[in-house]
């Protein structure tokens, strides 16, 4: 075929969440390594985030948050279903139990993430290119169509998938790690027909799970892509996103979004994820065949932007024989466990 074998976008989260993470990302973007941010509009830092997108020009998406930290809505002025005694949201596990056990008001999930599209509105000035979910809560039942709804009146028209062929048989995870994977796996399946039924589009194939924080080497990245080509016709063009969380780790108390950061900010996995994508490594695997990297608004033109920021990058075609050895190789290659930081919430990830 001609032209790209596959067009990748490289999304990096949490945009917003402490200046320290933003400036790792933000130096991602500028080294072409990240092509497309997500925003946490009650991060600490969202609004000195907004204006490094405004100034570097970086596609901006929302990264809607009902999992961390503070909410931006109504829900702030009173009790609420999504919120702790405390006032701050019940976190990555104990939002997903509330919604399970149907103790989850599905009208204020829509209000807070209508809260969190205005809020973007007003600090960027436009709508988002894109929204997926913080913790991936907008795959969860009852919630995913919320989310369809709302992006519908908005006119928003991408978000994000999170079905990463094989993650349960990355032997690299842990259990604790391979079973959230498979839940968030499970969601979006279901997920799909309420996004579809609402116009809502998101790239064939996804990577990040089996990939994120320590877990991110050049061979896994490239693993996980073949994996997704594996099921791809030879005829078509595959879209592929790449979940990323690079950035400078958070240093207490700064940071978070409300709460202070947590363990998984902190960390040094958000270094070894940057240098990991901005390796000359990975530069180098990367340039030797034609899929090109582009942000997800690119995806309507057939064509990546110009843009003096962001220079061609490639990424090689992988055949299936290549990406199953890389797996094996890679299985075999990843660091150790990260150290808790002290002074820091406990960890919640993705």
């Amino acid at each position: 075929m001609s032209g790209p074998r596959v067009r990748l976008v490289v999304t990096a989260d949490d945009f917003g969440y402490c200046p320290r993470r933003d400036e790792g990302i933000v130096e991602a973007f500028l080294a072409g390594a990240v092509t497309s941010v997500s925003l946490l509009v009650n991060g600490a830092a969202a609004e000195s985030a907004a204006e490094l997108a405004r100034r570097h020009g970086i596609p901006t998406g929302l990264h809607a948050n009902l999992s961390e930290g503070l909410p931006v809505g109504p829900a702030r002025r009173g009790s609420s279903s999504l919120l702790s005694p405390e006032g701050f949201f019940l976190g990555k596990t104990g939002f997903r139990k509330a919604v399970a056990a149907g103790d989850v008001a599905l009208p204020q999930v829509r209000e807070e993430l209508e809260a969190q599209l205005s809020r973007f509105r007003a600090l960027l000035g436009r709508a988002p290119t894109h929204v997926d979910g913080h913790q991936h809560v907008h795959v969860l039942p009852g919630v995913c169509r919320v989310f369809a709804e709302a992006l519908q009146r908005c006119g928003v028209r991408f978000t994000r998938l999170p079905l990463e062929p094989g993650v349960g048989g990355c032997a690299w995870l842990d259990d604790p790690a391979r079973a959230f994977a498979c839940s968030v796996e499970r969601d979006a399946r279901a997920a799909a027909g309420p996004f579809s039924q609402h116009g809502l589009r998101w790239t064939d194939a996804f990577v990040g799970l089996s990939t994120c924080g320590r877990h991110m080497s050049v061979h896994r990245v490239l693993g996980a892509l073949a994996r997704a080509l594996e099921t791809a016709p030879a005829s078509h063009a595959l879209t592929a996103e790449l979940m990323a969380h690079p950035g400078y780790p958070s240093v207490p108390p700064a940071g978070g979004c409300g709460e202070g950061p947590d363990t998984f900010s902190c960390s040094w996995e958000r270094l070894h994820e940057l240098r990991v994508l901005t390796a000359p490594t990975l530069r180098a695997r990367l340039a030797q065949d034609g899929v090109q990297l582009c942000a997800l608004d690119d995806l309507d033109s057939g064509r990546p932007r110009e843009s003096p920021a962001r220079p061609p990058w490639n990424l090689p075609t992988l055949t299936p024989t290549a990406g199953r050895a890389l797996m094996l190789q890679s299985a075999e290659e990843g660091p150790g466990e990260a150290a808790a930081q002290p002074g820091t919430r406990a960890g919640q990830g993705l």
